[in-house]
């Protein structure tokens, strides 16, 4: 909400809201459409994952895999050499794992 004086923002302080420009009090908060007073938090349901290591969040790609033959990999770059080189795409197998790398 903002201040209809001096358009600052209104912030809340002791169940009202003023402005910290002009001092404006906004002492009609509790008929406002919008604001909510919330005295309850509410809980979250937690996830918990076991098996961290099979867990990804790498794009695939449809690639052989040269171990298995598996036709599916996850993919990402990195910068290993010099920054005027080109980035190495690396590959890991989403069935047996095995990583290797591509070069430009």
């Amino acid at each position: 909400m903002f201040c209809p004086e001096c358009q600052g923002m209104l912030v809340p302080v002791g169940g009202k809201l003023k402005c910290r420009r002009c001092g404006y009090v906004d002492e009609s908060t509790a008929d406002k459409p919008g604001l909510k007073k919330t005295i309850k938090r509410d809980e979250k349901e937690i996830v918990i994952i076991e098996d961290a290591d099979m867990m990804t969040t790498l794009p695939t790609i449809s690639v052989r895999c040269p171990e298995c033959g598996h036709d599916i990999a996850e993919w990402w770059l990195r910068q290993l050499r010099s920054a005027d080189e080109s980035e190495v795409r690396f590959f890991r197998c989403v069935k047996c794992r095995h990583t290797w790398r591509e070069y430009d």
